[in-house]
Order: C-alpha cells, then sequence, then structure tokens
C-alpha cells in the first residue's frame, strides 16, 4: 500500500508540474468546479468567480464507493461528462502555491482514478477565456454509470459515505446552483424525486 501511495504521489507530482508548463503569465492557474469543489474547494485560491464551459456537461454519472458511498451499497456523485455545457465556479491559484494546490486536489480527486484531469477552455464572467483545470468522467473506468432516473434515485438514497450521503451531496449541489442562478433544473428534480416518499 505504502509503494502504491508513493506512486500515486509522484504521478500527482508529474502532473501537477507539467501543469505549470500551461500557465499564461504571472496570473496563476484557473480550477474549474462543478460539484463538491464549488462549496468545499479544500485549497488555496486567490480568486474565485462564475464560470462557464462548453462541450461538457454535470451529470450524475459516477458511482462513490468511498466518500459518499461503499463497494457494497455505492452512492451516486458528479462527472464532468462529453456534450452540451456547464456554469460552474472557477477559482484561481497562485503560480507559488499551485504545486500544492494540485497535490490537495489529485488526494482529494485522483483517489480511484475514475476522473481524467485536463485543461479545458473556460469562459469566466467578466468575459475573459482561460484554461481551467478540470476532473472530467472517465467512461471506461468500472465507476462511469449511466442509467435512468429510478436507479440513479435509488444509488442517491442508499449511498452513505466517509464524506455522508449521496443526498446531500445532491443537495448541497443544488444550493450553489441556486447561487449561481440556476434553478429548477435537471438536479433540483432529481432531488425532489430522492427527498419524495
Amino acid at each position: 500500500m505504502a509503494d502504491a501511495q508513493e506512486g500515486t504521489d509522484r504521478d500527482a507530482a508529474s502532473t501537477c508540474s507539467a501543469a505549470i508548463a500551461s500557465l499564461q503569465g504571472p496570473e496563476g492557474v484557473w480550477v474549474f468546479a462543478y460539484g463538491s469543489l464549488m462549496w468545499r474547494p479544500d485549497f488555496p485560491f486567490a480568486e474565485a468567480c462564475r464560470a462557464h464551459l462548453g462541450g461538457w456537461h454535470r451529470a450524475m454519472c459516477i458511482l462513490s464507493t468511498q466518500y459518499r458511498g461503499t463497494p457494497q451499497n455505492p452512492g451516486l456523485v458528479l462527472g464532468l461528462d462529453r456534450g452540451g455545457s456547464c456554469i460552474g465556479r472557477a477559482f484561481r491559484v497562485e503560480a507559488e502555491r499551485w504545486i500544492e494546490a494540485c497535490r490537495m486536489l489529485h488526494a482529494r480527486e485522483m483517489l480511484t482514478g475514475v476522473y481524467r484531469p485536463r485543461f479545458l477552455r473556460a469562459r469566466l464572467d467578466d468575459g475573459r477565456k482561460v484554461p481551467a483545470y478540470a476532473f472530467i468522467a472517465d467512461r471506461t473506468h468500472r465507476q462511469y454509470w449511466r442509467g435512468g432516473a429510478e436507479a440513479a434515485v435509488a444509488l442517491i438514497r442508499q449511498g452513505v459515505g466517509e464524506m455522508g450521503s449521496a443526498r446531500d451531496y445532491l443537495a448541497n449541489t443544488v444550493r450553489n446552483l441556486d447561487d449561481l442562478g440556476l434553478a429548477d433544473g435537471d438536479l433540483h428534480r432529481l432531488l425532489r424525486a430522492v427527498d419524495s416518499t
């Protein structure tokens, strides 16, 4: 296990260091958040704002087997999947703090490898277009999930893990979407279905 962790740490350090080469100017690196990173970033940032991402959408498509579920009773959480568009939050990390922030992100998001980190083009609320570091869903991973609304509701209702319930995860996401001015969307309807008797 220690050897595996050391390998993971080396991979994260290599990826984070490589990202430095992608910096444009001294402002640092932008991170695009679409799920729990919106309300609990857990990394140092200097600026946060609303942002739009084209070509990708947030979807409840990841089986959570640790944070919001277990291997025996997985929950369901968000991934960034192909197609459509997504409005979320962008966080700017200063260049000198990027390695630290990136390692924190990888320790949290890359636990099972279900996400693939990459830079995507985001448009900030003030019109700036920036490369933003984002975690997209790996459709080839065993935790990638696609199914109907009833199955999604069942997974969310049953999922409880180290960070709490899948239901609370969804509710927190919906509250943050409300804060962004995105009311009564698919996730709102899904939460109502989860909470219905």
